[in-house]
């Protein structure tokens, strides 16, 4: 097969999303198949590399970290040029006409998708008057054009009803051998250390994280709170954080540098109610790190009661879990999160894909990889 994987918002500090279409994308090529992965970028650029071949679409900044392709037919020369039998998209806003394009060459489209449009609108809007009809007309619209929608909790799959989508659900994974108890392990000095690994922007509810450690703060507890990541937040952040023992770490580069930190942490906290999966809270898990998370939202599915806690999304309830949390802190907790870990290796996942984008190649009804060849030879 010849897989393009689509793009927008992938940035050289990007998070969660960039883990996943490089796993993904690095997977396919292990297995035989050649991937094209098409993104914004400065500049149009065609490299090719051992992990496939990368396409640059020139597209403008949207914010100091991120670009967003404005002209997706752009994106469809270049799926002219190379041919995928499939396509992969993840992103549901400028990107969805590939899907018009794919249903038009008898190519297998898929939309991954990796948030809830409900709730991300909901948060940066500050309010949620007309987003849940605005984002059902969105969702029946993208179902209709996809083949299938990926999605990868079972709080991800509900956006979807009533869509009329085809859903696949399939968990994400974790690299179990660079997160791993042996990247480091908490001091003992009594000071409880919690970390949080992620993008300092609201939609990913970075200050419940602070506001729970200013509350164990000001319970008594010795704490202390460092964020790893960059974003718009920051000074807000700062303000909520005062004089609690609150630390801006930044980027951190490297993926084994990023394990060191999350493995001399405590716990975790990855609070967002919005997340649809959470590969921070297995990147914790496997670790060894437990995790502390809201009581909503698909990072919560990952974690029971053997490898952390839950709270509702505000300070002094995340607080509560952390604190029933701390008893139990020690050898027993962090073998029972590395073992919750373990359940969720990335090759499950590149299988889970593979097979998908074969059903899709295959068996789609008058779309099949014969017809595409036909197409192809007409073509010339």
């Amino acid at each position: 097969m010849r897989i393009a994987q689509l793009a927008n918002f992938v940035g050289p500090t990007s998070g969660g999303m960039k883990v996943v279409i490089e796993t993904l994308g690095q997977g396919y090529v292990d297995a035989g198949h050649t991937r094209i992965f098409v993104s914004p970028g400065a500049r149009d650029e065609v490299v090719e590399t051992e992990a496939g071949i990368l396409v640059s679409v020139r597209a403008p900044k949207v914010s100091e970290q991120y670009r967003m392709i404005f002209q997706p037919w752009r994106v469809l020369d270049v799926l002219d040029r190379f041919r995928p039998t499939n396509i992969e998209v993840s992103d549901k806003w400028t990107l969805s006409p590939a899907a018009r394009w794919a249903a038009k060459r008898s190519v297998g489209s898929v939309l991954f998708s990796h948030e809830r449009l409900s709730d991300m609108l909901a948060m940066w809007a500050r309010r949620s008057f007309g987003v849940e009809t605005t984002v059902g007309a969105l969702n029946r619209r993208l179902s209709k054009v996809f083949d299938s929608v990926v999605v990868t909790s079972q709080f991800a799959a509900d956006e979807f009803d009533n869509t009329g989508a085809s859903l696949s659900l399939i968990p994400l994974g974790v690299d179990l051998e660079t997160f791993t108890p042996d990247a480091g392990s908490p001091a003992d000095d009594g000071v409880a250390k919690f970390c949080y690994v992620g993008r300092l922007s609201h939609e990913k509810s970075p200050q419940l994280a602070v506001e729970t450690v200013v509350e164990l703060h000001r319970r008594g507890h010795k704490v202390r709170l460092d964020l790893y990541g960059t974003g718009p937040d920051k000074a807000e952040l700062q303000r909520v954080a005062g004089d609690a023992p609150v630390f801006f770490q930044g980027f951190v580069a490297g993926r084994d540098q990023v394990a060191a930190r999350i493995a001399a942490a405590d716990i975790s906290l990855s609070v967002c109610p919005a997340e649809t999966f959470g590969l921070a809270v297995l990147e914790a898990l496997a670790c060894g790190t437990p995790v502390v998370t809201s009581n909503r939202g698909g990072a919560h599915e990952l974690v029971d009661a053997t490898s952390g806690a839950a709270g509702d999304p505000n300070g002094p309830s995340l607080a509560d879990a952390v604190e029933s949390l701390l008893p139990r802190l020690g050898p027993d907790l962090r073998r029972a999160a590395r073992a919750r870990a373990e359940r969720y290796p990335w090759q499950a996942t590149i299988d889970a894909m593979l097979a998908l984008h074969a059903e899709l190649a295959d068996e789609v009804p008058y779309r099949s990889l014969k017809g595409f060849a036909r197409r192809r030879k007409d073509d010339r």
